[in-house]
């Protein structure tokens, strides 16, 4: 089979390729993808990409052929998945969704709040037009999204491709895994109660041989400490709730706290990604034979700041070294495909159409929640109604999701101003529209999908 990546010079494509080395080796099985095809609009990076996967490769027996391209339609002709990772924009947008808004006070972040909405307004008819070249050109290929903001990119491109675009995620994964290992069970044999949105979702329940542990492990200050959500948003904080958060709700529920400190002198996050790839590509054009060793540690060095700001502020302590290593979305995807391609049925949780999974909720909402996957396609199970402020939460960021998809593929600067004036995280219409503003001023590819007046 072919596997088609989007955005195939990012720098999270060895992870993916590595995952198909490691599931080709394992003996009496035909590797799962025999070629992958990366198109990226940038030729560079595809070379530094195509160092690090040759290295990587070294020593296996029939590793998949590698493929780079720039011409979008040679990438995904008969290709039996597509992986998207796209960012429209580059590291420059990222840096101005988090500096926009930070000069007015707000949350400076690339997925929540007014750095979401900014990036989804870019990213959305991209990958809308990448979605129609999937249909014309491999109409029965499933497409895995993890492009950012996941759930907006999947619901918009659902437009075209239906039930074969399903967006990943490695948050809730990870949260449930260490919710499992704070309590020493295996977190391949508990059943977790997750429910939400990308990067906004709650584990309310965790169930282990028939019995809800989470109870437990809320009431457990020794093995509450193991949980890094726990100590970022506090233990009392996390009982209040009785559920454990996803991470990037640590932006709602301590707004001024986070501004606080991505307002100080520190680079942002995009702009530490920035220079940490710019040495690595130059280092790579350099001495393209350390290609793989370069990756190695760069890689490194971003995991471990992922997200610090938050640990900082609630002293949560460094990230968990097994967490470094456990792996994330590359995995999730794997298993969706082997689910997929192959029947090997398997329960993730994963971004798709809500019907009736999530009461409360229109039924085209992309939503993310556990699902059973296997040779017939997906299927969303039922959750337990949301209550109280998490409904009111939910309900309220998927009708901005939804307005800014809208206003992404209509033109439409007053919609843009709506999504921003109705977020929870930005506090008024005139902000709204300094936001879009400043955004457009600052972004050309947002100004271009977006060139009317409110």
């Amino acid at each position: 089979m072919k596997l088609a990546v989007l955005g195939g010079g990012g720098f999270r494509v060895p992870l993916v390729y590595g995952a198909l080395l490691r599931d080709s080796a394992q003996p009496g099985l035909e590797p799962r993808v025999e070629e992958v095809v990366l198109y990226d609009v940038s030729a560079e990076r595809l070379a530094a990409m195509r160092h690090v996967l040759d290295q990587l490769a070294a020593g296996h027996d029939h590793p998949p052929r590698v493929l780079t391209t720039t011409d979008l339609d040679t990438a995904l002709r008969d290709a039996a998945f597509v992986f998207s990772a796209i960012r429209v924009g580059g590291l420059a947008g990222r840096t101005a969704d988090e500096r926009v808004a930070l000069r007015l006070g707000l949350l400076g972040q690339e997925t929540t709040g007014p750095g979401g909405i900014a990036f989804a307004l870019r990213t959305i008819p991209v990958a809308v037009r990448m979605a129609e070249r999937v249909a014309a050109l491999a109409p029965r290929a499933w497409v895995i999204n993890f492009t950012n903001p996941a759930g907006m990119i999947t619901e918009a491109m659902r437009s075209v491709l239906g039930d074969r675009v399903v967006g990943i995620c490695d948050s809730p994964v990870g949260l449930i895994r260490r919710a499992a290992a704070a309590l020493g069970l295996d977190p391949a044999r508990v059943s977790p109660d997750y429910v939400g949105l990308n990067h906004l979702g709650w584990l309310r329940g965790l169930t282990h041989e028939g019995r809800d542990v989470l109870p437990g492990l809320l009431a457990d200050d020794v093995a509450l400490r193991r949980v890094e959500e726990a100590r970022v948003f506090g233990a009392d904080w996390v009982r209040t709730l009785g559920a454990l958060p996803n991470e990037y709700l640590y932006y709602y529920y301590f707004t001024r706290e986070s501004v606080a400190a991505l307002s100080g002198p520190e680079p942002t996050r995009g702009e530490s990604l920035v220079g940490q790839q710019n040495r690595f590509y130059a280092a790579v054009r350099e001495r393209p034979e350390h290609a793989l060793t370069e990756w190695v540690r760069t890689r490194r060095e971003r995991d471990a700041s992922y997200m610090a700001e938050t640990r900082d502020v609630a002293d949560a302590g460094e990230r968990d070294a097994a967490d470094l290593e456990a792996g994330g979305y590359e995995g999730i995807a794997l298993a969706l495909m082997a689910a997929l391609a192959r029947g090997e049925s398997s329960t993730m949780i994963l971004n798709v159409r809500n019907g009736s999974a999530v009461p409360g909720l229109p039924a085209e909402a992309v939503v993310e929640i556990p699902c059973v996957v296997d040779g017939s396609g997906v299927r969303p199970l039922a959750t337990g109604p949301l209550s109280g402020h998490f409904l009111g939460l939910v309900q309220q960021v998927k009708a901005v999701e939804q307005t800014t998809i809208e206003a992404a593929l209509t033109g439409s600067a007053r919609l843009a101003v709506e999504a921003f004036a109705l977020h929870p995280l930005v506090d008024s219409v005139g902000t709204a529209r300094e936001l879009l503003d400043g955004y457009r001023a600052a972004i050309p590819e947002l100004a271009a999908v977006l060139p009317g007046s409110p």
